[in-house]
């Protein structure tokens, strides 16, 4: 297909030949990743957070080996490494059971890896935010008989979500840039849709510039909602200055 001739916004059309569809399609992938990835890394991050708290030994070492590791290790590194050493691991397992090995959805496989990922970052969040609430909170709930199910949700959610959301927030624009990683093991995304479109057209400049006015997008009205969320978990509270 012939581009020379043909304009930017021909180039970004949202029907073929123009790119612009692919990328809007590639954004929404990017997106979808990122909000499964964050999930995941959050119900591991809470977990973990109450499990280096719980004075449990061994949990306590196990936790702080995984967030070690986790933020040492660059994340393409990691996420080529359990990529192939997880789909691998899990063939093996499949045919030590005498059952046939299985292509691992990309999808799956992108959300599973960048939610472990950011599963050790969200534990050291979390484990702060929950250090911070005072303590006398913690107690006056005990003395008042609340099971630690109910504690945890009258006392310690409540508490732990203003100190935490800073942090929540960050991690949030952190998965949706690592997102871009998964291009390496295949996956299409905004990143490799990107590409893709550069490489057949050769209008690199013009593709990337337009991937990163989308993830300023996705930024920016990301921004806004945890912008809301922070405005309503502080309610009530006086505002820094």
């Amino acid at each position: 297909m012939a581009t020379g001739s043909m304009t930017a916004w021909q180039l970004l059309a949202l029907q073929p030949p123009g790119w612009g569809g692919a990328l809007l399609t590639g954004a929404a992938t990017t997106v979808a990743i990122s909000a499964c990835a964050y999930a995941i890394g959050l119900v591991i991050g809470l977990l973990g957070a109450l499990g280096k708290l719980s004075g449990n030994r061994p949990v306590g070492l196990i936790l702080k080996g995984y967030t070690s590791v986790i933020r040492a290790v660059p994340e393409l590194i990691l996420i080529v490494g359990l990529y192939y050493a997880g789909t691998d691991g899990l063939n093996r397992l499949l045919m030590a059971f005498g059952l046939p090995p299985v292509e691992v959805n990309g999808f799956i496989a992108a959300v599973a890896v960048l939610g472990f990922v950011q599963g050790a970052y969200m534990t050291e969040v979390l484990r702060g935010a929950i250090l911070a609430i005072p303590t006398g909170q913690l107690e006056a709930a005990r003395a008042f008989g609340m099971s630690p199910l109910l504690r945890f949700r009258r006392v310690t959610l409540p508490a732990l979500l203003p100190n935490a959301l800073p942090g929540m927030a960050n991690l949030w624009m952190s998965v949706t840039k690592d997102s871009a990683l998964v291009a390496v093991v295949g996956y299409q995304e905004l990143a490799l849709t990107t590409r893709l479109a550069g490489a057949n057209t050769k209008q690199y400049f013009l593709f990337f510039l337009a991937a990163a006015v989308l993830y300023l997008v996705i930024t920016l009205l990301s921004n806004l909602v945890f912008h809301g969320i922070e405005r309503r978990v502080r309610r009530g509270q006086k505002p820094a200055h």
